[in-house]
């Protein structure tokens, strides 16, 4: 997982990843907030990123708890302080102090609550030259005989053509066949040893892989090892390529693959590979953990797991900054080309004969490709990948093209630009914040960008941490260490000073909470109406009694607070119909009114009677006046 931070050229990329990291929430300000269900400040936000929760004390007295759910603009209208709202708080924090060659930043920290979304940039820079890792997995099954032979030349002719392309060539090698138990390999006595006994010559026993030769830099030595190689025998047609590739992946300090190393695995096979599910056959059922088993440079799950799933090996792959290379027979092409489509940077070849030229011209080729595009893959811890949603959109450089998540034809000093959207769907079953790990892994690089999400589903409401404004029943109070229950009284009741209730009346009133409530232990508790909700210290507030405007209550541009609407920015008037912009005032001529009048509610009230129109610009009396003068 790497870095960032160069020279001159990548300290202004780390201005743009800066300025360009943003945080929005999801487009739902038309949804209501507003639910009977609701009666948390949990269940409130996860109505989505557009609602806050009010945790002020006194705000709407005696209201239901769901009525402190609303927008935020609702809510300060009604007398909520925005120190006491709980609301969406989305973040997106760069590391930027972390070195990088080539993928920045390397770390980032995202703060999201359910329905809401955040977005930053990943650049992924092409260097000019690259160190390359090039492991050659090959099938020494009986049918590739001639074909071993051919690869004896290989390593030297290779090693010369890459020199255009980089002055740092590593080779490695190791073999497989298939899984040696039956029915895939013979187990007669005479055959463990030798599977070749029949055609009386001596090959190696079967083997799921084996890691012949790890990276090195002597293309002599790698040389050598090429033509030590004998083969091996099978039954079945299949071969355990995909086994082997998995090992090839995971076992990094047994094949030596180097950190800073473009990484190619090249599998050379004429047969199609086992999936999956296929070691049943053997009563194999252990699912691969995916990890590395070599004691002796000889793999030794083998016999006891599963073969990989692609899944699971695309998984390895990428982790792991490996990009594979299939060199296979034509008849076998159909077959892997479907394969390759699961997993992400594969490249296949169709060859007729393994012939040192055309491997060379397969392995410079895919080498080409590898640098010429540039995707990115993003996963997301197994636990939560049903809470997330990720889009990705490539921003290409000039004269290069963009496809899916990737962008192709780009040039080495290049960069490429990722645009990547997280959102969180939803929280954990128990509701509780959740720290959760993303990887962006640009595909076939060593290098990552980190993105760790911090989930926020519960709410803290400030310094004490008191949500409902208040945390106890009106009703329940302690003596001396003992809780007691009171009873309600509804009704009519005498004014004195030995009045329980007397905290429930207004002043110069002798009924409780307006007759529209129930006094409780001193305080309001306001009845529900069908026509909105009923609100206030003595109950003595609603937001339904306010002036209607074409059948909205406050003209659908304000809220109802004690009986008078509270309008939204831009709109004035008892019932919040009146514009407070004079643009539909202005005449063409730039005038308000023409000059002749005032602007009310929107329109032109001419100040002299003669004049008329919507701008006050026609005056007819005032043409026959100018010409009797």
């Amino acid at each position: 997982m790497t870095s960032w931070q160069r020279s001159g050229p990548l300290r202004v990329l780390l201005l743009f990843v800066l300025f360009a990291v943003c945080a929005e929430a999801s487009s739902g300000e038309a949804r209501g907030c507003w639910s009977p269900s609701i009666t948390s400040c949990a269940d409130c936000l996860q109505r989505g990123p557009q609602c806050a929760w009010c945790f002020q004390e006194d705000y709407l007295h005696g209201a239901e708890q769901s009525h402190r759910c609303d927008l935020p603009d609702n809510l300060r209208r009604r007398g909520c302080r925005p120190e006491f709202m709980e609301q969406l708080d989305v973040k997106v924090e760069v590391d930027a102090m972390l070195s990088s060659t080539q993928v920045s930043p390397r770390e980032i920290d995202i703060t999201l609550r359910p329905g809401s979304e955040a977005s930053f940039i990943v650049a992924v820079k092409q260097l000019e030259r690259y160190p390359v890792d090039l492991y050659y997995l090959v099938d020494v099954s009986a049918s590739m005989q001639e074909n071993l032979n051919h690869l004896k030349t290989v390593g030297v002719a290779l090693s010369l053509q890459m020199t255009q392309h980089t002055s740092d060539l590593w080779l490695g090698f190791g073999s497989f066949v298939d899984k040696p138990v039956s029915p895939y390999v013979s187990v007669h006595p005479s055959k463990i040893d030798n599977p070749c006994s029949d055609y009386q010559t001596h090959c190696h026993p079967a083997h799921g892989f084996h890691h012949v030769l790890s990276m090195t830099g002597n293309i002599s030595e790698f040389t050598r090892e090429m033509k030590r190689q004998r083969i091996s025998g099978n039954v079945d047609t299949p071969e355990g390529g995909l086994d082997a590739m998995l090992q090839a992946a995971v076992c990094q300090r047994a094949v030596g693959w180097r950190p800073e190393a473009k990484r190619l695995l090249l599998l050379m096979t004429d047969q199609p590979s086992h999936l999956a599910l296929d070691s049943r056959l053997a009563g194999i059922v252990t699912p691969h953990d995916g990890r590395c088993h070599l004691e002796n440079n000889v793999y030794t799950g083998s016999t006891m797991m599963d073969h990989p799933s692609l899944g699971q090996l695309s998984d390895k792959l990428l982790e792991n900054h490996i990009y594979p290379i299939f060199a296979v027979e034509k008849k076998q092409y159909q077959w892997y080309e479907e394969l390759v489509k699961l997993l992400p940077g594969a490249i296949l070849g169709k060859l007729g004969l393994f012939q040192a030229p055309n491997l060379i011209d397969l392995v410079v080729d895919a080498y080409k490709r590898l640098l010429s595009e540039v995707a990115v893959s993003v996963s997301v811890e197994d636990k939560a990948v049903s809470r997330y949603w990720v889009s990705v959109s490539p921003l290409c450089p000039r004269g290069s093209t963009a496809k899916d998540q990737s962008c192709s034809g780009v040039q080495p000093g290049q960069t490429v630009y990722f645009n990547i959207t997280v959102g969180q769907q939803s929280c954990t079953d128990d509701g509780e914040d959740e720290d959760v790990r993303m990887l962006v892994h640009p595909v076939g690089y060593n290098e990552s960008t980190v993105i760790n999400i911090h989930s926020k589903c519960q709410c803290k409401c400030g310094p004490t941490g008191r949500c409902d404004g208040n945390d106890q029943s009106p009703c329940r109070e302690s003596q001396h260490g003992v809780s007691q229950e009171q009873r309600p009284d509804h009704g009519h009741m005498k004014d004195s000073s030995s009045d329980p209730n007397r905290n429930c009346k207004a002043d110069g009133s002798n009924v409780n909470c307006s007759s529209r409530g129930v006094c409780e232990c001193g305080k309001c508790v306001c009845e529900q109406s069908r026509l909105g909700m009923v609100y206030g210290k003595y109950c003595e507030m609603d937001d339904f009694s306010c002036p209607y405007e074409k059948g909205q209550l406050c003209g659908g541009r304000g809220v109802c607070v004690s009986g008078g609407c509270v309008c939204e920015a831009g709109w004035t008037g008892d019932s919040c119909s009146c514009p407070t912009s004079k643009t539909n005032c202005q005449s063409p001529d730039g005038l308000l009114c023409s000059g002749w009048g005032k602007c009310v509610c929107g329109k032109c009230v001419c100040d002299d009677p003669q004049h008329s129109g919507d701008f006050c610009e026609r005056c007819p009396t005032c043409q026959v006046i100018r010409k009797s003068s």
